[in-house]
């Protein structure tokens, strides 16, 4: 990841109570690019001497294998999970002038006048992407998706009416929701938010079963010594259940969600599966 998004501010709250827990510095290096794929394949070459470890997000440990043709590593092959870091919610929003007061009456809007509605999200491949994807397939709507490079600037031309609707994150959002300058419809996580506990989620709203939540975690290379593994994960897990980190996390509009290594892998398998279901009906290919 670039320096200065989420995953990497995350990272970075860790730090302190990393290097305290383990005895020694935690560096971090950011090698942004290609989804994910550029400090995965980095990862995978690094000697497996529990020294070395990866932040890897939904892209690049799950769903890039089905979008690209083809990768410079194989996730489960070349990797092993260490522990989830936080788990990222969506919210789909509108420009108030938008007719449609819930989700089921902006579907309707949406089926009535295939290509009408515009959505945007934060870029081809991100989970925000596919969450519209998701979308688009449950609802059986044709609305025009327009990628953009980030949550940010998406919300902002929903805000100025550029397009009618973008499914972006909380930071991106929020403050905007809040102020009523953009429309609520709802949120893509399975339990209601508590920054926006009268938004109900997309299951709520009327999409039964829908559950679409961008996620990152840590993984190490294949043949990491499992005893290294357990440390890190221990060390992890103690500084995601520090309160004022969790706090920190939470300001970001991200939930923290430590976890063990074998409930990790569980899950990185679960996404695979569901969004190579997502990425072949919709045929969405990157290269």
């Amino acid at each position: 990841f670039p320096p200065g998004g989420s995953a990497d501010a995350v990272v970075r709250m860790l730090v302190p109570k990393l290097n305290e827990t383990l005895g020694q510095p935690v560096i971090v290096e950011n090698r942004p690019g290609a989804g994910g794929n550029i400090g995965m394949q980095l990862l995978t070459k690094s000697a497996p001497d529990g020294y070395t470890f990866g932040v890897g997000a939904a892209g690049a440990l799950s769903a890039n294998k089905s979008l690209y043709a083809s990768m410079p590593y194989d996730p489960e092959k070349d990797l092993l999970p260490v522990g989830m870091l936080a788990a990222i919610p969506f919210v789909l929003a509108g420009h108030p002038a938008l007719p449609a007061k819930n989700l089921q009456q902006l579907i309707d809007m949406a089926r009535k006048s295939p290509g009408q509605l515009s959505v945007a999200h934060g870029g081809n491949g991100t989970a925000m992407h596919l969450s519209t994807a998701l979308l688009q397939q449950m609802a059986g709507t044709k609305m025009t998706e327009v990628p953009y490079k980030g949550s940010g600037p998406a919300a902002l031309d929903t805000l100025s009416g550029q397009v009618q609707l973008s499914l972006v994150d909380l930071p991106a959002s929020l403050q905007q929701i809040k102020a009523g300058k953009l429309t609520a419809y709802a949120v893509t996580s399975p339990a209601r938010l508590p920054q926006l506990s009268d938004v109900p989620t997309m299951a709520e709203a009327g999409l039964a079963g829908y559950d679409s939540t961008g996620w990152f975690g840590v993984v190490a290379p294949m043949g990491t010594p499992a005893a290294a593994i357990a440390r890190m994960n221990e060390a992890l897990v103690k500084a995601l259940n520090d309160p004022k980190i969790q706090q920190s996390m939470r300001n970001l509009g991200v939930e923290p969600a430590p976890d063990t290594p074998q409930a990790f892998g569980a899950y990185i398998r679960s996404e695979s599966q569901k969004w190579a279901r997502v990425i072949k009906q919709g045929n969405i290919k990157l290269d």
